[in-house]
């Protein structure tokens, strides 16, 4: 009853905002259904890394590598590519395009999601021996239906997402994340407390994703019947389906090589890392998965701060498109400038605050694995700063995918990724260096990818963009506000030390004055703009509260 009402709730609220949306109220749509996910999320993640430990979370990132790897392939480009065409086909009142667009992507779909399934359920124990990780067979057994379920959801936010109409998504990824932290997080720890192995505890946790993923499809499949009629009917002759694949896939597969790269990434990444800690260093599997573990929990906080760019990608993806097609470089300027200051104002504090209070917030968030949180705190320094520029190559990528440029992203992601291997390769086979060389390779790998990105979209705008102006001042402002971070937690660290309580304490008060430090500075320093804030909701109340000109 508590999670109904809660759906019902959250549905209504969404609901009441889903007039025809602007980019920046797309946004918001999405931001705030990123928050709730995140909430969702790390009651999930961070609890389940507690019951599971470092090897048991091991266990569960090989089978959600493998997993996100297969997703990607069949959904990640698509749905992209599907909301491009019904964004240009409604732009121009196509409703019949509209329709024999997503009816065939559909069908694209549905072939691509059984295939995943199917490789996760009858090649099991070689996905798992392929990385490094046999312990992880019931952990991908459990996912394998998941694929289908995801790639049908996603042909249905594609089209949500084309018309401009972040609600289904938004409601959809709540689904998800309420119904993954109330099965699997509960069911994870029985497992483990009735004396089941890691690695059952772990398919555990992973039943909750799929069951998450299952109810999401079935309302995206209900929202869809629900709406469609006074949508999809009209009169003009809409393409063959013949040439609307070509399109999709000419699109999509580009995007989904660009997109698969961070997967493939991770597949690579956890696959040396177990092949060298095992077969250079002589590592049992058990014991290389829980130095691997480390790792992983330092990885769990590193992905956080990208975890807003979907809510950016969705939106400024069909709104350049359309700019694009219009010729009105002023609209496409604005909307780029726009994202870039977004992400600067929130990657750049976001990363800077998890490398200077790295181990602070690690050991506030695993109490019960205090020896873990020490080893991943070298890590999550390194991982902190990496993560900025994820975010950066993350929003550069929906760029020039938005231009049409689909393939750029697959070389420079492909550059990284040679980097990342052989510093991975390297680092991780020496023996005084060990797991320790895997932050390094991956905070080489994305700050690279940055870099020759903006070059890139730099080259692609009409109006070239001051990343000076754009950057300048969030560096500034997050690095007083990391600099206060780390003082007021030493400081306070005196006051409050001895018991896990009054550290947590430090840490959390440490938290809340650095982002009083950084608000003031994005209000002193001029951060966001009056002409920002008019494009979100109740935007103009908020600048005059401000007195932001």
């Amino acid at each position: 009853m508590f999670c109904r009402n809660t759906i019902l709730t959250i549905t209504r609220y969404f609901m009441s905002r889903e007039k025809k949306q602007s980019f920046m109220g797309g946004v918001t749509v999405m931001a705030i259904s990123t928050v709730f996910v995140k909430i969702c999320g790390a009651l999930y993640k961070i609890p389940l890394n507690n019951i599971l430990g470092e090897e048991g979370v091991t266990h569960f990132m090989s089978a959600y590598n493998i997993y996100a790897f297969l997703l990607t392939l069949s959904t990640a480009g698509l749905p992209l590519a599907l909301s491009k065409l019904i964004s240009e086909a409604n732009a121009t009142g196509r409703r019949t395009q509209m329709r024999r667009c997503f009816n065939t992507a559909m069908a694209l779909f549905v072939g691509l999601g059984v295939a995943g399934t199917a490789a996760m359920l009858l090649f099991t124990e070689q996905l798992a021996a392929m990385m490094n990780n046999t312990l992880a067979y019931w952990p991908i057994k459990a996912l394998g239906v998941s694929v289908i379920c995801v790639s049908v959801m996603c042909a249905y936010r594609g089209f949500a997402q084309g018309r401009q109409n972040m609600v289904p998504t938004a409601v959809s990824q709540f689904i998800e994340a309420l119904f993954k932290l109330v099965i699997g997080l509960p069911l994870a720890w029985y497992l483990i407390h009735a004396g089941s192995s890691l690695e059952m505890g772990a398919a555990g946790a992973i039943v909750g994703v799929s069951a998450g993923t299952v109810l999401a499809m079935l309302y995206m499949i209900r929202n869809y019947r629900k709406n469609r009629r006074p949508i999809l009917w009209g009169t003009d002759v809409p393409e063959s389906r013949g040439v609307i694949l070509r399109r999709l896939l000419g699109l999509g597969i580009p995007i989904t090589i660009g997109q698969a790269g961070m997967s493939l990434l991770n597949l690579l990444d956890q696959t040396i890392i177990l092949g060298q800690l095992q077969d250079v260093l002589g590592l049992e599997e058990r014991a290389a998965a829980s130095l691997y573990g480390q790792y992983t929990f330092s990885s769990t906080l590193f992905n956080l701060p990208a975890a807003f760019l979907p809510a950016v990608a969705v939106s400024l993806i069909p709104a350049v498109s359309v700019g694009v097609v219009r010729r009105d470089h002023r609209e496409v300027n604005r909307v780029v400038t726009t994202s870039f200051r977004l992400i600067a104002m929130l990657a750049l504090p976001a990363g800077v605050g998890l490398s200077v209070l790295a181990g602070p917030i690690l050991h506030l968030l695993y109490p019960a694995r205090q020896a873990t949180a020490d080893a991943a705190t070298y890590h999550l320094q390194l991982l902190g700063i990496a993560s900025i520029f994820v975010c950066i190559m993350l929003l550069t990528n929906s760029i020039m995918q938005a231009h049409g440029r689909v393939r750029l992203p697959i070389y420079t992601m492909l550059i990284g990724g040679v980097v990342k291997v052989a510093i991975n390769y390297v680092l991780v086979g020496n023996p005084d260096i060990n797991i320790k060389g895997a932050p390094i390779g991956t905070l080489a790998c994305y700050a690279l990818i940055a870099l020759i990105n903006l070059a890139i979209v730099r080259g692609l705008l009409e109006e070239k963009p001051s990343y000076l102006r754009i950057f300048a001042k969030p560096v500034l402002a997050s690095g007083a506000m990391g600099a206060a971070a780390w003082a007021a937690r030493g400081l306070l660290a005196r006051f409050l030390s001895g018991g896990y309580a009054r550290e947590s304490l430090a840490t959390l008060l440490a938290v809340g004055i650095a982002v009083v430090v950084y608000l003031v500075l994005v209000i002193a320093l001029r951060l966001i703009t009056r002409e920002d804030l008019k494009m979100v909701p109740h935007g103009e109340k908020l600048a005059r509260l401000l007195h932001i000109r």
